[in-house]
């Protein structure tokens, strides 16, 4: 019998990897989405509404698993007041509406896993980071993974194994950092922001589904883990690796921060703090990345094009 698989975000860039990527003779997947979809194969769709905190409940029935991603685009739009409140709100209603229908309905699950993000860290330097590290003392980014991951741990009673994933720079062609890295690119050039000393901690969009899916799989995997691979890299390098993936010659140039502040204001802070995370908890346990070299993730995430 397959498992079914609940996830909030699941039309998003890892939400929609994942249904591509895991075996459909082995997984169905009930998908919570805003809007009327129409079913296929191995995937339905049910409705819910975070302003009204209601969903249809048929979609909890004999789920095993239950994935929360969902959170409006961190880097979509300029970080007013009211754009950081529905940043914090649509990750954390999310979770609070999942555990105030299981609750009502009397439901428990098998296994519940809930994203959150690297920006628990802040701006921490060259300092090493391990999923055992304190979050930073200030910072949007911190106190919106902290208020969602206090969202997360509200999960827990409904699970016999509950675990958060704090996630990285995800690496795809289909959307996030990379895709827009990649853009100029094409011309010849690849930017890095300020003195680019500052650390970016990111995954291949494939090993951070293959984590997910290890999770799933496996009981010992409970806790907190940090969805990065094992190379963190300053920005600079980061940038000189991919310089030359369209074309053989090509430059790595700054792009000034005060330039970043006058387009960005707040949000520059995303590109321009120094996370510098390791995957402790992932190869403790004996998870095995397939990309940690980061000129191969990215030449492979643009010949296959996902």
């Amino acid at each position: 019998m397959k498992k079914k698989i609940l996830i909030t975000g699941g039309t998003g860039l890892i939400g929609s990897r994942m249904i591509e990527t895991f075996d459909p003779e082995e997984y169905s997947f009930n998908i919570l989405t805003r809007s009327k979809k129409q079913n296929f194969g191995n995937v339905h769709y049910f409705q819910w509404d975070l302003d009204e905190m209601t969903l249809d409940r048929k979609a909890l029935q004999d789920v095993d698993t239950i994935i929360s991603l969902a959170g409006a685009g961190i880097a979509d739009k300029r970080w007013t007041e009211h754009r950081k409140k529905v940043l914090i709100e649509s990750r954390v209603k999310g979770n609070t509406l999942i555990a105030k229908s299981l609750k009502e309905s009397g439901i428990s699950v098998n296994t519940i896993i809930c994203a959150s993000a690297i920006g628990y860290y802040g701006d921490r330097g060259a300092e090493v980071l391990t999923a055992d590290s304190a979050p930073a003392k200030e910072g949007f980014l911190t106190e919106c993974s902290v208020l969602w991951e206090d969202s997360a741990l509200a999960l827990k009673p409904f699970a016999n194994r509950h675990s958060i994933l704090r996630i990285g720079i995800v690496l795809s062609t289909k959307g996030g950092a990379l895709e827009k890295m990649l853009l100029p690119l094409r011309i010849g050039t690849s930017g890095y922001f300020g003195n680019g000393n500052q650390y970016y901690s990111w995954i291949h969009i494939d090993d951070l589904v293959n984590v997910i899916r290890t999770i799933e799989k496996n009981k010992a995997y409970q806790g907190i883990f940090n969805g990065v691979n094992e190379n963190p890299l300053p920005l600079k390098t980061f940038a000189k690796r991919i310089k030359n993936t369209y074309l053989p010659v090509a430059i790595a140039m700054p792009i000034p921060t005060f330039a970043l502040k006058l387009a960005m204001g707040e949000m520059t802070n995303m590109l321009t703090n120094s996370t510098r995370v390791m995957p402790d908890k992932l190869t403790s346990l004996g998870f095995k990345f397939q990309y940690n070299d980061l000129q191969k993730a990215v030449n492979d995430l643009v010949k296959r094009k996902i």
